[in-house]
């Protein structure tokens, strides 16, 4: 009965990061086609795209581990088969990001990575 709470919790915690993702990564995006960056000489509309593009299936990456705690949570079993393979992968995910976070963002990122990483963990 213990996965259902840290379920639910992981559940909630990954909706609000593909939302956060994708909304940050669409900004990224905008900022990009608006001030007409560009970086070592690539389209300045590629750039923006491939942001875009790739927020959308980040955040769509975490809404479907979302859904996968929330089929933990409500079937109240262990996730077998392809769910099992995206929280690992998810796991995985927030290892390399609490890494990335330690060396370039600082602590409460990295902090909030690891914890994530815990929960993922505690729910396989």
């Amino acid at each position: 009965m213990i996965r259902r709470p840290v379920a639910w919790v992981v559940a909630v915690v990954l909706l609000a990061e593909a939302l956060g993702v994708a909304m940050l990564n669409w900004l990224m995006g905008n900022l990009v086609d608006a001030q007409n960056m560009s970086l070592a000489g690539l389209d300045p509309d590629a750039m923006s795209m491939s942001s875009k593009i790739g927020g959308v299936v980040f955040g769509l990456y975490f809404a479907l581990c979302a859904l996968v705690a929330v089929l933990v949570a409500v079937r109240d079993r262990q996730p077998a088969g392809l769910g099992r393979v995206l929280l690992v992968s998810a796991a995985v995910v927030h290892g390399l990001l609490a890494a990335v976070a330690w060396a370039l963002i600082g602590r409460p990122q990295f902090v909030f990575m690891v914890v994530m990483l815990a929960l993922i963990v505690l729910l396989l």
